[in-house]
C-alpha cells in the first residue's frame, strides 16, 4: 500500500471519528446547550399498569392535602412562668455582705409552645389539644399566612381536648368529620400538622389498633386510635385523617424513649371528641354523666360464686345515697352486664356508656342479681 492511498484511508477514517463523536457529544446536550445526565427516554413505569393503582393513591393523597392545607391551623403560644430564685438572694447575711440586691419579686421567663389545630366552624371555632393551650397567657393561630389572636372558649382535662376561637375577617373552611366508629385496623391514616414548627407537614402511614385503652401516658382509660403515620411534638391538636379526607381523630401524644416519632402514636377518635366539644361550647366545660354507683374488680372466683360464666361486668361496691342508682334500685353486688344495647365487659364499658349520654337520659340497665336477669330503669343525672 503506498503512502497516498494510506493517508487517504487514514483521513476517511479520522474524519469518521470526529463525525462519531460530534454525534455523541451532542446526545450530551440539551436544546438549551446545557448536559444532560441520566437517559433523555421516559421511565418505562409511567406506562405500565403496574403502578397505575399505585399513581391513584398518590393522586388522592395529593387531593388530600389539597383539601385540608387551609383547614389545618398553626398554633403558637406564649407563657410567663416564674423562675425559681437561689435562696442566697433572701438571706440577710449574704446580702448586706456583699451588697447584693434583695429582690421583692421573683424573676419571671417567658415560654412559647407550638401546636396544632383544625377549623370547625366558618365564624372561628378551632379544635386542639387541651395541654396545647393549659395554663398560656397568649395563644396565635395562623391560618394561610394570617395571623389571629385566639381565645379558649373551653378546655377538658380529662379528655385533652380545647375548643378555641377567633374572629377571622373571612369566611373558614371548617373540616369534613368522618366516623371514628368505622376505622378498622390497616386503614390508611394520614397526619397533617407542624412537627418542630414545621407548618403544614403530611405524614402517612396505617391504623395500627383501635380502642386503646389503660395507657399510663395517656390517664383516665379513655380509647385511642394507634397509628404509625409520623407525628411529633408539634402535631398535638392537628387531625388524623382517612383517605376520603375526613377527620377520623385528634392527634395527641405518642410513645417514645426519645422524644421522637418511633411509629406509636395515638389520637382521640372524633366521635369522642365531637360530645365533649358540643359541652364546650354550651357550657365552657363538659357536663358528665353520673349514676351513683362504685365500682369494684369482678374476680373469676367471685363471678362463679354469682353464677356468672366468667369474669365479664361491673360490680357494684356501693351505691351512692339519693343518687339515680338507689332511686332505681340498685344494690351492692349487683353485676352490670347490659346498657341499652351494650354489654358491659368492664368498668370502662360502663364509664364510657354513661358519660356518652346526656343529661336526663333513661338507661336500659340489665344486671345480674340472685343467678338471674333483672332490668332497671336509670336515669342520668350530673356528675357533682
Amino acid at each position: 500500500m503506498n503512502n497516498k492511498k494510506f493517508r487517504y484511508i487514514f483521513s476517511v477514517s479520522g474524519i469518521l471519528f470526529l463525525l462519531l463523536l460530534f454525534l455523541y457529544g451532542a446526545s450530551c446536550y440539551s436544546k438549551s446547550g446545557s448536559v444532560i445526565f441520566g437517559s433523555i427516554k421516559e421511565s418505562p413505569l409511567k406506562s405500565s399498569s403496574d403502578v397505575a393503582r399505585a399513581g391513584e393513591v398518590q393522586d388522592a393523597f395529593r387531593k388530600i392535602f389539597k383539601i385540608n392545607s387551609e383547614r389545618v391551623v398553626f398554633i403558637s403560644t406564649e407563657q410567663t412562668v416564674k423562675l425559681p430564685r437561689h435562696p442566697f438572694f433572701d438571706d440577710p447575711f449574704f446580702r448586706d455582705f456583699f451588697g447584693a440586691p434583695q429582690f421583692r419579686q421573683a424573676p419571671t421567663q417567658k415560654r412559647t409552645g407550638l401546636g396544632t389545630g383544625f377549623i370547625l366552624s366558618e365564624d372561628g371555632y378551632i379544635c386542639t389539644n387541651h395541654h396545647v393551650v393549659a395554663g398560656v397567657d397568649k395563644i396565635k393561630v395562623k391560618i394561610n399566612g394570617k395571623s389571629y389572636n385566639a381565645k379558649v372558649i373551653g378546655s377538658d382535662e380529662r379528655t385533652d381536648i380545647a375548643l378555641l376561637k377567633i374572629d377571622p375577617d373571612e369566611k373558614l373552611k371548617p373540616v369534613y368529620l368522618g366516623d371514628s366508629d368505622t376505622v378498622k385496623v390497616g386503614d390508611w391514616a394520614i397526619a397533617i400538622g407542624n412537627p418542630f414548627g414545621l407548618d403544614k407537614t403530611f405524614t402517612v402511614g396505617v391504623i395500627s389498633a383501635t380502642g386503646r385503652k389503660d395507657l399510663d401516658l395517656m390517664g383516665h382509660s379513655q380509647s385511642h386510635i394507634q397509628t404509625d403515620a409520623s407525628i411529633n411534638p408539634g402535631n398535638s391538636g392537628g387531625p388524623l385523617i382517612n383517605i376520603y379526607g375526613e377527620v377520623i381523630g385528634i392527634n395527641r401524644a405518642i410513645y417514645s424513649k426519645t422524644g421522637g416519632n418511633m411509629g406509636i402514636g395515638f389520637a382521640i377518635p372524633i366521635n369522642k371528641a365531637k360530645f365533649v366539644l358540643e359541652q364546650l361550647k354550651k357550657h365552657k366545660k363538659v357536663k358528665r354523666g353520673f349514676i351513683g354507683v362504685q365500682i369494684v374488680p369482678l374476680t373469676e372466683e367471685y363471678a362463679k360464686e354469682l353464677g356468672l360464666k366468667n369474669n365479664e361486668g361491673a360490680l357494684i361496691g356501693a351505691v351512692v345515697a339519693d343518687s339515680p342508682a338507689q332511686k332505681a334500685g340498685a344494690r351492692v353486688n349487683d353485676v352490670i352486664i347490659k346498657v341499652n344495647k351494650r354489654k358491659i365487659k368492664s368498668f370502662n364499658d360502663l364509664l364510657e356508656e354513661v358519660e356518652k349520654n346526656r343529661i336526663g337520659t333513661t338507661l336500659r340497665v340489665v344486671v345480674w342479681r340472685n343467678k338471674s336477669k333483672l332490668t332497671l330503669f336509670i336515669t342520668v343525672g350530673e356528675r357533682p
